[in-house]
């Protein structure tokens, strides 16, 4: 069987792996892009509350794909706190509603993946994904080739989804 090649995965990974070696905070990519000073468009940060951000994630498996998370690095839900808690499972119910303003998706998948036995990219900085799904979504790249295809870039996702938050309630 043939595959696509989807080596930009791999680079990821030892990234990740590697900078969660070098440190809890200081390796971690998602403390570097908060502690950075970047551009919300240059950085993807769809909204950045009083605890918690909500980011497009690099590596989406459909456009429209975030992550909330907590400014502060910590690796599992028991280590938030009470507001922090709040702010996070607030920003995941509207950037659901956010997601379905922007893609009118048929169906959401939310999770989180708690330590790298769970699958987590990151395990040091927890986040929330929240993504769009479609009947039909896991066509044959998915199947077979082991490769996702996104139609959208990631600067017009997130326009797209900056907009759609900025249309209701924050």
């Amino acid at each position: 069987m043939g595959r696509i090649d989807a080596s930009w995965r791999g680079e990821y990974i030892a990234q990740a792996t590697a900078a969660e070696v070098a440190g809890p905070v200081e390796g971690c990519v998602f403390c570097s892009i908060l502690a950075g000073g970047r551009p919300d468009e240059q950085t993807h940060i769809v909204h950045r509350g009083d605890a918690v951000i909500v980011i497009l994630n690099a590596y989406p498996y459909t456009s429209g794909h975030v992550m909330v998370m907590p400014r502060r690095h910590v690796g599992g839900l028991d280590e938030l706190d009470i507001d922090e808690h709040r702010e996070l499972w607030g920003l995941v119910t509207y950037a659901e509603a956010a997601i379905r303003r922007a893609y009118s998706p048929e169906g959401m998948n939310i999770g989180a993946n708690l330590g790298r036995a769970a699958g987590a990219g990151i395990p040091g900085h927890l986040h929330v994904h929240v993504l769009p799904r479609w009947n039909g979504d896991t066509n044959f790249m998915t199947s077979i080739a082991e490769a996702r295809v996104v139609p959208e870039a990631l600067d017009v996702t997130w326009k797209r989804l900056r907009d759609s938050w900025s249309g209701g309630r924050q």
